[in-house]
C-alpha cells in the first residue's frame, strides 16, 4: 500500500480560501477521476517557495493536529508571512468518491510495519538535509 495518496505541485498561495466570520475555510483541488476534494484537513509534507520559485521551506502538517491548511494559514500569520508565495504538498490522506478525505490515515494508523507520524519526520528530514531551505532553523 502506498504511503502517498495524493499531492499539489507548486499552487499559488493566492488561492488559499482562508475564509471569514465563521466560515472555515477551504484548500479545495482536484483528484483523478473523483470529485473536487478539499484538502484543509491533509497530513503529509509541505514545501514553500518564495516569488521565483526557489524552496524557502519545508514542514510537516498532521502530528500535533496541525492540518496542512493549519499550517500554510500559520506561515500565512507568523514570521514568514511575505516571504513565500507557492507551496507544494505531498498527501498522506486518500480521496473518498465523493470528494472527502479518508479518516483511516492518520498520523497514529500503521502502514507497511510503521506510524505516519514516523514517515512525516523521515521524509520531512530527507527533505530538509538534501535542500537545505535557508528558512529552516532545524537540519535534517
Amino acid at each position: 500500500m502506498p504511503i502517498i495518496k495524493n499531492y499539489g505541485f507548486l499552487w499559488e498561495r493566492k488561492f488559499i480560501c482562508r475564509g471569514s466570520g465563521g466560515s472555515a475555510g477551504h484548500l479545495k483541488g482536484r483528484a483523478p477521476s473523483l470529485a473536487d476534494a478539499d484538502f484543509r484537513e491533509q497530513i503529509g509534507v509541505y514545501v514553500l517557495y518564495d516569488q521565483f520559485q526557489n524552496i524557502v521551506y519545508i514542514g510537516q502538517a498532521g502530528n500535533g493536529n496541525a492540518s496542512l491548511f493549519t499550517r500554510l494559514k500559520n506561515h500565512m500569520d507568523g514570521p514568514m508571512w511575505n516571504r513565500w508565495q507557492y507551496f507544494t504538498w505531498i498527501g498522506f490522506k486518500a480521496v473518498n468518491l465523493d470528494g472527502t478525505l479518508s479518516a483511516q490515515q492518520n498520523v497514529d494508523s500503521g502502514v507497511s510495519g510503521f506510524k505516519y507520524s514516523d514517515a512525516l519526520n523521515e521524509i520531512e528530514g530527507i527533505l530538509i538535509e538534501v535542500i537545505e531551505p535557508k528558512l529552516n532553523k532545524q537540519s535534517g
